[in-house]
């Protein structure tokens, strides 16, 4: 603050300083051109003679004694006589201004630097006619020299009126700013630590005035700032802790299509990088055309917008997406918020519906496979049934052929909804196993008893490789006996004749492995990763002509994956198929 007042007073001292150099030399100009007039009006009573340069010589060495010097010009600027100087020697003169002045107006008047005699002088010029009727122009001037050191000294005592000026101000600035520095000091101190988070209140110290009231206002203030941090802090991690908690991918774009917030599952579902998406264009983080398109829908302002998308390329993936406007408010005159015309944002949220979506095509494939298998054996007994209504009950050829189709039908059908059934109650987890040692030799020996009629019928080959000391597995012996029984009717009903089918197991570090393999008619690649799924079928005529019901692997499936194993295939087209099944070895 003292630097303030001596700077406010050195500025006052050199407007005084320029101020009173000025008026001293605008009343020495005055003066100068008062002089010269006079002078000129003498000059007029006795004009030179322009023809004689005797004369002239003369006449100017006449007019010189006035102290002013002396200049005869004619109308083309050419210099015939000089008081300081020889006048064949010096330039021409017509560019002068008060030489052109006179020269236009009869008179002129200026002030600048002399060449002739390298300083500034006061001119003046009046034009008269020689008695030849030449215009000549007799030009007077006088130095100011005299006035420059009148300023000079004018300037000399202003500095030393200044600087005892300045000595005396700088120690009461001294004294008046020692006397705030320490306050000033002290609220700086507070307004940092008001920046730092630091919101003690500063204690109030010195006298009643304008400091002590910016010292209160400022406590005021640190303690509002206090208040709304602290609710502004619970606020955001109350928000932040809903946000990263919700399994939908939530983001916050910008009126210029920038992504500014995003949470966890959104950065998951497109793969982006908190270090490199914050304000990048958001068809750059996202990268799909349909949810750009219903980001900018919401940009312009319309409301409830919803789809679905869908991405990937290997793995599709779902998404019900919701879009929304995100419209600021702006206070109004009357102290009124609204919201803006123009949203200044919009708000994504993505709701990964794919296992949704699955599980509706499985419910509409599941509805049509069923309806079709049944279809088949039902319309089978219809027709036959109204045959025998119609007179082929009496027909002792065909009567009999008739009521066992029906009879295996009817089969069919109580297979098919026993199946049904047991793979409801296994999805909806009521599968009920009871785990206890199971010996490999016991269950595949069984299951090959079962298998060996059905082999010897096609005069198919069943070969049985099991190591002896094989531990025992953890699993319900029921169920895992469906399981390798499924498998190898499986392989018998693929296999041509004179085949050849063997069954090994081995045991590992904590499971065994069961492998049913075949010779039959393989399995195309395309088909690998579907013959678990409910009512699929490689061949679907030879299957239903076997009496399968296209469910066997997929309760295969649920049944190994509810003992901790897996269950895979290994085949090739035209060579056969290998079906292997894992089960934990019991401890």
């Amino acid at each position: 603050m003292g630097l303030t007042y001596v700077a406010l007073l050195v500025a006052v001292l050199i407007a005084v300083d320029l101020y009173s150099s000025r008026v001293i030399r605008s009343q020495a100009i005055r003066s100068a051109n008062s002089q010269l007039t006079s002078l000129l009006n003498v000059a007029e009573t006795r004009p030179p003679q322009a023809g004689d340069p005797e004369d002239l010589r003369r006449w100017t060495e006449w007019m010189a004694k006035s102290g002013a010097r002396v200049s005869i010009i004619d109308s083309n600027g050419q210099v015939l006589a000089d008081s300081a100087t020889d006048a064949t020697k010096m330039e021409n003169h017509a560019d002068r201004p008060e030489v052109q002045q006179a020269m236009a107006e009869g008179r002129g008047q200026a002030v600048h630097h002399s060449v002739t005699l390298d300083r500034e002088l006061v001119y003046q010029a009046v034009r008269y006619q020689a008695v030849d009727g030449e215009s000549l122009v007799i030009r007077l001037a006088v130095p100011l020299s005299e006035i420059d050191l009148s300023v000079r000294e004018l300037r000399g005592r202003l500095l030393i009126a200044s600087i005892l000026m300045l000595l005396i101000g700088a120690i009461a600035s001294l004294g008046f700013a020692r006397m705030f520095a320490a306050r000033i000091e002290r609220l700086k101190d507070f307004s940092q630590r008001i920046a730092e988070g630091n919101f003690r209140p500063l204690l109030r110290e010195g006298p009643r005035d304008e400091l002590s009231d910016l010292a209160d206002s400022m406590n005021q203030t640190a303690a509002r700032l206090d208040l709304e941090i602290r609710m502004l802090s619970g606020e955001r991690n109350r928000s932040s802790a809903i946000l990263r908690s919700m399994v939908e991918g939530v983001a916050v774009i910008d009126a210029e299509e920038r992504l500014v917030f995003y949470n966890r599952a959104f950065s998951e579902i497109f793969g982006v990088q908190a270090s490199t998406a914050d304000g990048r264009p958001v068809i750059e983080a996202v990268r799909n055309a349909e949810l750009v398109g219903l980001i900018r829908k919401a940009l312009r302002g319309e409301e409830g917008l919803q789809n679905d998308i869908s991405m990937g390329i290997v793995q599709m993936q779902s998404f019900s997406v919701t879009a929304a406007p995100v419209k600021a408010l702006e206070v109004a005159n009357g102290g009124n918020a609204s919201a803006t015309a123009k949203p200044s944002g919009a708000v994504v949220v993505l709701h990964d519906v794919t296992e949704l979506r699955r599980l509706e095509r499985v419910r509409q494939d599941f509805v049509a496979n069923v309806s079709h298998e049944f279809k088949t054996p039902l319309t089978a007994i219809q027709g036959f049934a109204e045959t025998l209504l119609s007179g082929a009950l009496d027909d002792p050829t065909n009567n009999r052929r008739f009521l066992d189709i029906i009879r295996n039908h009817a089969i069919r059908l109580a297979r098919l909804t026993n199946d049904l059934l047991k793979l409801a109650r296994i999805e909806a987890g009521k599968l009920e196993v009871e785990f206890f040692p199971v010996g490999l030799m016991e269950l595949i020996e069984g299951c090959a008893e079962t298998t060996l009629l059905k082999a010897s019928r096609k005069q198919i080959t069943l070969e049985i490789e099991v190591p002896p000391g094989l531990p025992p597995v953890r699993g319900d012996a029921g169920l895992l006996r469906d399981v390798l029984q499924n498998l190898l009717d499986n392989a018998i009903q693929y296999t041509p004749e004179c085949g050849n089918i063997r069954v090994t197991a081995e045991a590992k570090a904590r499971e065994a492995v069961i492998t049913v393999s075949d010779t039959g008619i393989g399995i195309p690649a395309s088909d690998k990763e579907r013959i678990f799924e409910r009512f699929y079928r490689v061949d679907a005529a030879r299957s239903r002509e076997a009496g399968g019901t296209g469910l066997g692997l997929s309760i295969a499936k649920h049944i190994v994956e509810a003992h901790g194993g897996r269950l895979w295939v290994e085949s090739v087209m035209g060579e056969g198929s290998k079906f292997s099944f894992s089960i934990p070895i019991a401890s």
